[in-house]
């Protein structure tokens, strides 16, 4: 349970992180997210962001999608792994292992 709990962590985290590089490069359109090795940014986060665009269009011409995502994962992560997160509650409550 301890190893699960960690790398669900570091997967929140990081799908967070790579949203957050996504919001960055909003600001520089002419990087293409496709090729090299802006493909590693592009290619987690866009399917989500795809679907999330039908449902929020862009507000002033400003796409809030990857903001919406990081606002997402960081209240998962904090409602499964954080301090007061459901699998952390379970791993403080799980009887020691002899």
């Amino acid at each position: 349970m301890p190893l699960v709990h960690l790398a669900l962590g570091v997967l929140l985290a990081a799908w967070t992180l790579l949203f957050l590089f996504r919001i960055v490069l909003t600001w520089y359109p002419a990087i293409d997210l496709s090729k090299g090795p802006m493909r590693l940014i592009g290619a987690p986060t866009e399917p989500l962001l795809a679907l999330t665009r039908r449902l929020i269009p862009p507000i002033g011409g400003v796409d809030v999608t990857p903001v919406v995502w990081v606002g997402l994962l960081s209240l998962l992560r904090e409602l499964v792994v954080g301090q007061q997160g459901l699998l952390t509650q379970l791993l403080r409550h799980q009887p020691p292992v002899a």
